[in-house]
């Protein structure tokens, strides 16, 4: 049995990590951490949870009470764990950051795309960015993993085939993604009041998004070269999803992508490549931990769209966290995970 814990279950990334470990077979779940809500049982804040999470109970971050666990999830808004996982890390306890804090190598990088200075620059060699269709087996071996983030999971796995195959320019690559509210996190904000975002729809940071980067990066390591990328976010009334939809050119038009994508995730549990023709919904994924993803090349022309569709908090976030839990300790990695989506 894996003992977890979780720094800022409070949050919706946190609970979908709740919600996931309670089926989880070889999981268990002894610390919770939120300074706010310290002594707050589990169940009282989510009573989904009830009958799973009896006696557990928010308390304040204690890093020998955490150290004492196999792994610990940070769930936390970027910068917490890089105040944090440094003195894990040295006790031997396992990290899995769900926040941005360790998926760019790069900490100057970091440090322009989100206002302040890294926290903990000498871990950044120890992280393994946790895709596991790309990174598998670096991931068996980790320390420290930064689980990607939702729009670049979506983007990345959308466009990999095109790129590892040396068919796409990559210099004009353009990633066109809609997202729900629940991206924007559980904080209360105007932007996502009811009254605000339901009816709408907006593009937002088009300037750039921190995302890009991160984007890029996974890019750039596919393709073996420099990318040009234009990524254009946009919020959609819908509670959970990402969709993407993903344009680049191809040289060569004989190329089958259909077959393409196919043989690249054939073996791939959670990514399901849909039959030629498809237009994959966000509900056909909501609640699973699966990205399906669709090929076109429209009237036969040189331009390639590829359409990618997960669940935000899933496999953009706590699903992938969970699946990246099951390769770091050799279990199944479908454990925990194998449930359907939620239809209606």
């Amino acid at each position: 049995m894996v003992k977890v814990g979780i720094v800022g279950g409070t949050g919706y990334t946190g609970v979908e990590l709740l919600r996931l470990l309670a089926q989880h077979p070889q999981a268990e779940v002894a610390v919770i951490t939120s300074r706010s809500e310290a002594g707050l049982a589990v169940a009282d804040m989510y009573p989904n949870l009830r009958g799973h999470y009896d006696g557990l109970a928010f308390s304040v971050p204690d890093v020998k009470t955490l150290a004492a666990c196999d792994v610990v999830f940070f769930a936390t808004p970027h910068g917490v764990a890089h105040a944090l996982a440094g003195e894990l890390l040295a006790a031997g306890t396992k990290v899995i950051d769900l926040s941005a804090d360790f998926r760019l190598q790069d900490a100057d990088e970091w440090a322009k795309w989100y206002g302040q200075p890294h926290g903990a620059p000498e871990l950044l060699k120890d992280a393994v960015y946790g895709l596991p269709e790309v990174n598998r087996e670096q991931i068996r071996q980790a320390r420290l993993i930064a689980v990607p983030g939702c729009y670049p999971t979506a983007t990345q796995l959308g466009f990999l085939p095109l790129l590892e195959a040396g068919i796409a320019d990559t210099s004009r690559l353009i990633a066109d993604c809609k997202s729900g509210v629940s991206g924007a996190g559980r904080g209360a904000s105007v932007g996502s009041l009811f009254c605000e975002a339901g009816e709408s729809m907006k593009a937002y940071a088009v300037k750039g998004h921190r995302h890009l980067p991160e984007i890029t990066q996974g890019l750039r390591r596919a393709a073996g070269s420099d990318v040009g990328l234009t990524f254009v976010p946009h919020l959609t009334p819908m509670i959970r999803g990402i969709h993407s939809t993903l344009y680049a050119t191809v040289a060569d038009t004989s190329v089958d992508l259909q077959a393409l994508f196919e043989k690249r995730y054939a073996d791939e549990p959670f990514v399901d490549v849909m039959p030629a023709g498809s237009h994959p919904e966000t509900r056909s994924v909501r609640g699973a931990n699966v990205c399906r993803i669709a090929v076109h090349r429209p009237q036969g022309g040189d331009l390639v769209v590829v359409l990618s569709v997960i669940d935000n908090l899933v496999k953009g976030a706590s699903g992938q966290a969970v699946q990246n839990l099951n390769i770091l300790f050799g279990l199944d990695e479908r454990m925990g995970l194998a449930h359907a989506g939620l239809l209606p």
